[in-house]
């Protein structure tokens, strides 16, 4: 029930307040993405309960990667069409604190200490420094907000190549015992199929948003007031 409690936080959680942020922008996009994101983490536990996404010793499952680059590319053309105050694309991350459910897994012997420490120690750090980098952006003041999207970015690429390599099939590289085949049942495999999709989406919409948008009209926070100029 523990595993189930912190998965859920963070699986419906991030959605969550990535729908309000972006009601308070556009309530179409809002409602849009609640009703598209939330059926997606329905038919992800569907399937999963399914054993779809269970991993096999001896034959390549591809499915767990082919639903989590699926919904990362909605998430990402869906993401070109946003233009909310970036205050809101960065507080959903707060959330990803509950990653200490993967330092929890390996203290219980279910996953390896290199999946889980840097997975879970990551995501600890990433959600701890949210709430500062969304408040200094509503303030207008960038400083750190580059540096926290790449590096909140990279702890998710070094997340998702830990867990391929020393996972089960003939691709595994790194012989650990156990493996992360948990995460690729419930509840864990909710993680990568919809949390990391859409922590993805995030971060790179918000450093594209950095690097293009003026530093002027940051500062609306969660206002729900449109930018004065669209940024493509």
């Amino acid at each position: 029930m523990v595993y189930w409690a912190l998965v859920s936080i963070g699986v419906i959680g991030m959605p969550a307040i990535t729908a309000y942020g972006l009601y308070r922008w556009s309530r179409g996009f809002g409602i849009g993405f609640a009703v598209l994101w939330g059926g997606w983490i329905v038919a992800s536990a569907i399937l999963a309960d399914h054993d779809v996404f269970r991993q096999s010793a001896t034959t390549a499952q591809p499915w767990i990667g082919v639903a989590a680059g699926g919904a990362l590319l909605v998430g990402l053309l869906a993401g070109t069409r946003v233009n909310a105050p970036l205050p809101a694309l960065v507080w959903p991350h707060v959330l990803r604190v509950v990653g200490a459910v993967f330092l929890l897994a390996m203290a219980t012997g279910k996953l390896p200490a290199v999946f889980a420490l840097p997975a879970g120690l990551g995501d600890v750090a990433v959600g701890i420094s949210a709430p500062f980098i969304a408040r200094r952006l509503a303030r207008g003041d960038r400083t750190g907000a580059v540096w926290f999207n790449a590096l909140g970015l990279l702890d998710l690429v070094v997340a998702v190549s830990l867990g391929f390599l020393a996972g089960l099939g003939p691709a595994r590289v790194l012989d650990v015992s156990p493996s992360t085949a948990d995460v690729a049942v419930l509840p864990l495999v909710l993680i990568p199929v919809a949390a990391v999709p859409l922590a993805m989406a995030l971060h790179i919409r918000t450093l594209v948003r950095l690097r293009r948008a003026p530093a002027t009209g940051l500062a609306q926070g969660l206002t729900g007031r449109r930018e004065s100029t669209p940024v493509p």
